[in-house]
């Protein structure tokens, strides 16, 4: 690169350039990047083959050169062209093709001004004017509207970083380049230096690891470029897709197994893997609000372009009227647009009510409370539709029921009052704030160990991986193996003494297993859920959309396993995995990058309230005494 172009560091060495004879293209720059390393190659050959002593190139730094700048902080690739000390021509991207055409256009303009007298045409850089009135326009209004961005519902996204280490080496137009021509589209585009605090707080969820404070310090030692990427072309789900673009976060696994991925061709080591992606929707989800908290989805049917956030609510429906009114209720929650996201019923102790009502303990009304949330089963509804918050609360009514009945009378809350009662029977979150606090205590992210069998032909086994992403499960570990008759009679030693158990345990050694870690709110109820009865024949009469009804052939060769309660589940979960499926270890920027994902690092930020014991824990011990026959299900 030195000898095809000149580096241009100050003021004075400009003014120099502007001086020089014939079209000068000057590859603007930041210092901490570098100029543009990726189309290097591109203008040697292009010297190379025009040979022309009218054409010059070079680098300058916008960081110290007085004359740049309005170009100082873009990330963006751009390049100048300059003819007798004037500005002809502008190029923003790294867009090789386009350069070169460019190059070989405005010399040959050039030429014309210098042999034939022709005028030249001076511009001006139109980004830098409509950056100029954007800033006049929009200042009242810059905090509201600032990295605000809408992407369609119907498109999938994932937040992308470039990391230090990759733009400190000056790979972050390069690594750009390369996403762009996989065909990612770039929805958005950030440099952004991470504070220390903005490091841990977005990477909380691996507070208790080894690697805590060196990820902090290295996420926190530079510039990152952050990037929002929507669908590669004929991809689906773009989350796969850039996930199998980036390669292992192994740097070792990368180069050996996926030696084109980024990470095999950018990063040095594990914690310095270059890239970093977003594990699944629900994940990018998060990072994409944690770095563009302006994010919306619009929905494609909307006509009149209203934006389409749609959040979640936590609703409750208290014993009195759990058993008789609840599917009226749920009735009236679907008419009013609501997805139940989840669901289950769980009986609270004292001590629950207590932590789940923290802010209302000293209240008047908190006996009556809490003698109504401990008298029976409690139905817990995480519900889903734009503005559901507000929505559920306008539903609901006023919290008194006297004063619900005199105002609201077609309201829930009046509709289903009990008689004598003074508490309401319906409980809604007061904002977006305290419902994803109320969400994370009565569904809190579990996993669970997911097993496929022998039996499942691998045709089976990509089915039931796709079905298992698609309903929102993150796979954290998976690995095959197959087991040898000791490990098989561990295992299942919980049926040591059951008839089948030879059988069982031959059937298991018989080929490999793929052994999987799935993570997700409720993952065990939902993951049984999705297996189904254990008998595929009961399986295909109660639940024939279940994998046991489709996959199965009978109760031995049922196709999939699943731990029977949570504490099963981590107890087989050390046994295949031992200490690294750690719930401090679900993730990976060290990243084995199949991280956990979802809402859980959402639900990080309320670790420090009074909540230290879930009713979910307390349901999945209830789970287990009520399903020991079935614990380690066959």
């Amino acid at each position: 690169m030195a000898k095809v172009t000149a580096s241009i560091t100050n003021q004075e060495q400009w003014e120099e350039m502007l001086a020089t004879k014939g079209l000068t293209v000057v590859d603007v720059n930041q210092q901490w990047c570098g100029p543009c390393r990726a189309v290097v190659s591109l203008l040697r050959k292009i010297k190379n083959e025009l040979g022309d002593e009218l054409l010059h190139f070079a680098t300058a730094e916008a960081d110290s050169i007085d004359a740049l700048e309005k170009y100082r902080g873009k990330c963006e690739p751009t390049f100048l062209f300059h003819g007798g000390g004037e500005l002809v021509a502008v190029l923003r991207g790294a867009n090789a093709p386009l350069l070169q055409k460019m190059i070989v256009e405005e010399l040959a303009k050039e030429k014309s001004v210098l042999e034939q007298g022709a005028e030249r045409k001076v511009v001006k850089d139109d980004g830098l004017v409509n950056d100029e009135r954007k800033e006049e326009e929009e200042a009242p209004q810059q905090s509201e509207n600032e990295e605000s961005i809408i992407v369609h519902a119907s498109k999938s996204y994932t937040v992308a970083i470039i990391k230090p280490d990759a733009v400190a080496h000056g790979k972050a137009n390069e690594i750009i380049m390369k996403i762009q021509d996989a065909g990612f589209e770039i929805l958005a585009h950030e440099e952004r230096t991470l504070t220390e605090v903005e490091a841990q707080d977005f990477y909380q969820h691996k507070a208790a690891e080894a690697c805590f404070e060196d990820l902090v310090q290295f996420m926190s030692s530079g510039p990152s470029h952050i990037l929002v990427l929507s669908e590669a072309e004929g991809s689906a789900n773009v989350v796969p897709a850039w996930c199998e673009f980036i390669g292992p976060a192994d740097i070792e696994e990368a180069r050996r197994e996926k030696p084109e991925s980024l990470r095999a061709q950018y990063g040095t080591q594990t914690l310095f893997n270059a890239v970093h992606g977003s594990e699944d929707s629900d994940q990018a989800s998060r990072e994409l609000a944690f770095f563009f908290p302006n994010f919306r989805t619009a929905s494609v049917t909307e006509q009149d372009g209203e934006e389409d956030h749609v959040e979640r609510t936590l609703a409750l429906i208290r014993p009195d009227i759990a058993r008789e009114n609840r599917e009226d209720i749920l009735a009236q929650i679907h008419k009013s647009g609501f997805t139940v996201a989840l669901q289950r019923e769980v009986m609270l102790t004292e001590e629950q009510v207590r932590q789940f009502y923290f802010q209302h303990v000293d209240a008047d009304y908190f006996p009556a409370l809490l003698r109504s949330m401990t008298s029976g089963p409690v139905l817990a509804l995480a519900l889903a539709r734009r503005e559901a918050v507000h929505h559920w609360k306008n539903i609901l009514g006023p919290s008194d029921v006297n004063k619900a009945k005199e105002e609201s009378p077609a309201c829930l809350r009046a509709q289903f009052s009990v008689e004598n009662e003074p508490i309401n029977q319906l409980h809604g979150s007061a904002s977006h704030e305290e419902a994803e606090r109320e969400i994370n205590f009565f569904f809190p992210k579990q996993r669970t160990l997911a097993v496929i069998k022998p039996d499942a032909m691998e045709e089976q086994r990509e089915n039931i991986l796709e079905e298992i992403h698609a309903n929102g499960f993150s796979v954290t570990q998976l690995k095959e193996t197959v087991l040898s008759r000791e490990m098989a009679e561990e295992f299942y030693k919980e049926h040591r003494e059951k008839p089948f158990f030879s059988q069982l345990v031959e059937f298991m050694c018989r080929g490999p297993c793929m052994m999987l870690v799935l993570s997700k709110e409720n993952a065990v109820e939902e993951w049984r859920a999705m297996m189904g009865p254990t008998d595929p024949d009961q399986a295909k009469v109660t639940c024939p959309k279940s994998l046991r009804a489709r996959f199965a052939s009978d109760l031995l060769h049922n196709s999939v396993h699943g731990a029977s309660n949570e504490q099963h589940a981590e107890e087989k979960i050390r046994f295949i995995f031992g200490d690294i499926c750690s719930n401090a270890e679900l993730t990976g920027d060290g990243e084995s990058d199949r991280t956990i994902s979802a809402k859980e690092q959402d639900n990080s930020a309320y670790e420090n309230t009074e909540i230290s014991r879930s009713p979910t824990e307390e349901m999945s011990d209830n789970h287990h005494q009520q399903h020991e026959g079935m614990q380690g299900d066959p």
